[in-house]
């Protein structure tokens, strides 16, 4: 019976849980830095190519 009691309480943890909830935060997180670095690199990219352009 005492194996049994270990595999019930093992069950009822649900402490994993949080750890995975915040590791999908985490990697929302993540994927919105890059997306907004991309498209500020993007941006900034093309108006320095404006501005050399207008230079020469």
């Amino acid at each position: 019976m005492h194996r049994f009691a270990k595999l019930l309480d093992f069950l009822k943890n649900d402490s994993g849980a949080t750890s995975i909830e915040y590791a999908i935060l985490a990697a929302g997180v993540g994927i919105a830095i890059l997306a907004t670095v991309n498209t500020l690199g993007t941006n900034l990219n093309a108006k320095w190519t404006t501005v050399s352009t207008a230079l020469r």
